[in-house]
């Protein structure tokens, strides 16, 4: 069987996670890395692996399947999507819940004219929470939806944050509140904001004679991302930012609770948690089983922009139909 080859765009955490994550799946190989900086300063994790500057992706049309679209910032994936959406099928993780539906539309009519898939979104949450939030409310029509994120290390924060003038490095936790998670598990059914479910926490490294409270000023009030939230910011050194914050959990949780019954006199709850070490490692795995049906779909003749609700799950695995059947149905 002729392998999926993947393309990866980036080299940040995630890229280095999707490289590795290849080497998992026997049914990928991985045909290059494509990155801004010069090709002759990434280390790849295995050797041998070609890199190439962005500028040479259009001369590899013939020799990649899918793409997977790794920017390591928020402003990254608006860019390149519209971009490698006219050459190749794609996966990416673009992530800004409130800009989804604009981002889908302009990669759903470029990826037509190309007849090219394109799988937007798919991570872990936009990704797999999507998904579970869509099945639990299918099942119980009946009922309220809660997401909860954290506690965890969030990339695409902590990036905003090491944007803001003044900022050298940052890291950024997210914490839901133990007491809303507890009045939705008591059945309650109440109605939160976002700043009633989660803290945010930043942790900052700033320039030598920046303006501390400005660069406050700057984070807590930024929109689609800390201004909905209560957000502590923490000015700390390098040093301690290199020591105390190095590593990239995540997780988080998606609650359904809903009746049934003719006086509504039964009531479920439907749960669906994840805990992560590793955000990118993850998230990577998510974009591979993605590319795999993006793949599969375009062979079919599939074209256009799709998110994960639209993909059955069987064009994720590496399992046979009748494997599915047989040992998972």
């Amino acid at each position: 069987m002729d392998k999926i080859r993947i393309g990866i765009v980036g080299y940040g955490n995630l890229g280095k996670s999707a490289e590795i994550g290849i080497r998992q799946n026997k049914d990928m190989e991985l045909a290059g890395i494509f990155t801004r900086r010069d090709p002759l300063s990434i280390n790849t994790v295995t050797e041998g692996v070609p890199v190439y500057h962005l500028d040479a992706s259009e001369t590899m049309k013939d020799k990649i399947d899918v793409m997977l679209l790794c920017g390591g910032s928020a402003s990254d994936i608006p860019e390149q999507g519209p971009m490698f959406a006219g050459m190749f099928n794609t996966v990416d993780g673009y992530d800004t819940h409130a800009n989804i539906p604009d981002y889908f539309n302009t990669i759903n009519n470029i990826a037509l004219k190309a007849g090219k898939l394109c799988i937007v979104s798919s991570g872990w949450d936009p990704g797999m929470f999507s998904i579970n939030r869509l099945y639990a409310e299918a099942i119980l029509p009946e009922g309220n939806t809660y997401t909860f994120w954290g506690k965890g290390v969030s990339q695409g924060h902590s990036d905003a944050i090491r944007r803001v003038k003044g900022v050298l490095d940052a890291k950024q936790y997210t914490i839901p509140k133990e007491n809303a998670i507890e009045t939705v598990k008591r059945g309650l059914m109440p109605e939160l904001t976002v700043r009633e479910k989660h803290l945010r926490v930043c942790f900052v490294v700033a320039e030598e004679g920046a303006d501390k409270k400005q660069i406050e000023h700057d984070i807590v009030t930024m929109p689609n991302y800390f201004s909905d939230y209560d957000t502590d910011v923490h000015f700390i050194t390098q040093e301690e930012l290199d020591k105390e914050h190095s590593g990239l959990p995540h997780g988080g949780v998606v609650i359904r609770y809903g009746k049934t019954g003719l006086y509504g006199e039964n009531s479920h709850t439907i749960e669906y948690k994840l805990q992560l070490d590793s955000n990118p490692n993850f998230t990577a795995n998510v974009m591979l089983a993605y590319a795999r049906a993006a793949y599969r779909l375009n062979i079919e003749g599939v074209t256009g922009a799709k998110t994960v609700a639209d993909i059955a799950p069987a064009y994720l695995s590496l399992r046979s139909g009748e494997e599915i059947r047989k040992d998972i149905i």
